[in-house]
């Protein structure tokens, strides 16, 4: 592996693409484990440039405050209320942008590296309503309405930077054309991280004591990432993240060690069960520590417990790249129980406030815990846990051109920017790591047994994951398989005009909370529903990564 070119797989990637598919996923599978996703060095270069300038320009626009000032003084503000406020609203901006999370190649995005504003500033684009069926939201492809709402946006996030004392005259105006917005496009709404930053926002709207609600979004944030992870998902995240993190490169033995028998099971080890049984009891233990802290020893204990937690997340670069996110989470933290930690969540003065943050920290994370059907894996909170909605696209053929033909969009087929970049056998090799990804993971494995129902002749498809179609076509994703599932196939549907077989769609549902299955969906884009069913967690649990030779299993 080069400085620019990415790790080859121990195999001829073309001769790899002829095989049978259940030969190629336990070659990718095999590869991921030894290799992760075999990212170029200079890739991380390019990250950390990124999160360099997330860093300057929230100083920059705290030096032109005058109550702040510049980066030669940041140790006399940088715990200053003004300086958190706008660390929020900088980051929303940066979000929305598409530079944060779902950006680069890590993502699946080369050319463009981003999405966000090349697709939110121009009409005809694809957009999904968060009500589809109400007046004034109807309709799949973005208007010149929809581009002048969002340039609205980004000017009123400017407008609170640049201000020296902004209130609520400039948080209102902020606050309006984000929902109107967000009502016309919810990927939009999941792209400014509307359960972290907007509902911080608000607080600072209505608030005039914020810093118990900016407390209550953190502390809901670090409580409900551990929730998501009780379950037996995680440890083969543990096995993904372990396998493609930087660090572990000069230690092939570790990420040997997380799977059970390497390379022939490829299931989570004992050692990978218990870095993820510590990985959800560090979640807890971080809210738990601050909440109980009063800026003593427990506070102490509860900041070193958040640094290591988001140090580890930062320092694997997992494959959604919220590195962004975790620097803010940190620094909120900082702030708020280091520089705040005498202020008590009792002493919000807003009760009206109080009941929103009951609604959006606790209501809503518990019924998309308990019904993840029903709200985004976003809203939900359920962070780096292995438990999402996910989906499989097979396009028959080169029909996939069609999305090139028909659709306006600013990001060509992923396999095409690839080439620009590298012969096509590397892009090949890599897009077959995008599979093992998928697979890895143990909700992957339900594809045993719904592959062949989806399709009689799996050669015959090409597989694209619904997180990159996602970012092909709506500009924006970062885990939610809600902005892929059967509204994101309708409206490429509407476009395209795919005939029957021509593309299909597997989509399956998180597991529940305390439930033991997932759901599942497969659908023709022109003929609609072909089956659904579930899928027992502990038939996955038995399952290797890969389908047997035979390729016959079938979805209990």
């Amino acid at each position: 592996m080069g400085l620019l070119t990415p790790e080859p797989p121990p195999y001829d990637p073309l001769e790899w693409a002829q095989r049978p598919f259940p030969e190629r996923a336990r070659m990718a599978c095999q590869s991921w484990a030894t290799q992760g996703y075999g990212t170029p060095i200079a890739v991380y270069f390019v990250y950390a440039l990124k999160v360099a300038l997330y860093i300057g320009g929230w100083m920059a626009a705290c030096a032109i405050t005058p109550t702040l000032g510049g980066p030669s003084e940041v140790a006399t503000w940088w715990l200053h209320p003004l300086a958190f406020q706008k660390a929020i609203v900088w980051s929303a901006l940066f979000e929305v942008l598409g530079l944060g999370c779902g950006s680069g190649p890590l993502t699946g995005r080369y050319a463009p590296p981003i999405g966000g504003a090349l697709y939110f500033l121009r009409p005809g684009t694809t957009r999904l309503p968060l009500f589809p069926r109400a007046p004034l939201l109807r309709g799949v492809q973005r208007t010149w309405l929809d581009a002048l709402l969002y340039l609205a946006m980004l000017a009123s996030f400017v407008a609170f930077l640049v201000h020296p004392a902004p209130g609520r005259d400039v948080l209102l105006p902020m606050l309006a054309v984000t929902a109107a917005l967000g009502l016309r496009d919810k990927t939009i709404l999941l792209a400014t991280r509307g359960e972290h930053y907007l509902v911080t926002i608000v607080v600072f709207t209505f608030a005039s004591n914020w810093i118990p609600g900016a407390k209550a979004v953190h502390l809901a944030l670090w409580f409900w990432a551990g929730v998501s992870k009780l379950n037996h998902h995680f440890p083969a995240v543990v096995c993904v993240m372990t396998s493609n993190s930087p660090l572990t490169k000069p230690l092939p033995w570790l990420r040997r060690a997380v799977y059970r028998q390497f390379p022939e099971d490829l299931r989570p080890s004992r050692l990978a069960a218990w870095m993820g049984h510590a990985g959800t009891a560090l979640e807890f233990a971080v809210p738990t520590f601050l909440l109980l802290g009063d800026g003593g020893p427990t506070t102490t204990i509860g900041l070193a417990l958040m640094l290591l937690l988001h140090g580890y997340i930062t320092s694997n670069i997992p494959m959604g790249v919220p590195i962004e996110w975790n620097f803010m989470m940190v620094y909120g933290g900082l702030v708020l129980f280091y520089g705040n930690a005498h202020v008590s969540l009792l002493e919000l003065d807003a009760p009206l406030i109080g009941a929103l943050l009951v609604c959006a920290l606790i209501v809503v994370p518990l019924v998309g815990n308990l019904a993840p059907a029903k709200v985004s894996f976003l809203p939900s909170m359920r962070y780096y846990a292995g438990n999402w909605a996910y989906s499989i696209w097979l396009f028959r053929g080169e029909s996939y051109r069609k999305l090139d033909q028909h659709l306006v969009k600013s990001a060509p087929w992923v396999a095409d920017q690839l080439e620009r970049f590298y012969d096509h056998a590397t892009a090949v090799g890599l897009m077959g790591k995008v599979m093992a990804f998928r697979l890895m993971h143990l909700h992957g494995r339900a594809l045993h047994g719904l592959l062949p129902k989806a399709v009689d002749q799996l050669d015959d498809y090409e597989w694209v994951d619904g997180e990159i179609l996602a970012g092909l076509v709506l500009g924006w994703n970062f885990g939610d398989g809600h902005l892929h599932d059967e509204r994101l196939l309708a409206a490429v549907q509407a476009q395209c005009g795919y005939e029957a077989g021509e593309l299909r769609c597997i989509m399956v549902e998180a597991q529940p909370l305390f439930g033991r299955a997932l759901t599942y969906r497969i659908h023709d884009a022109r003929r609609g529903l072909m089956d659904a069913g579930s899928v027992s967690i502990a038939a996955l649990r038995a399952r290797s990564p890969w389908p047997p030779d035979t390729f016959d299993e079938r979805p209990s």
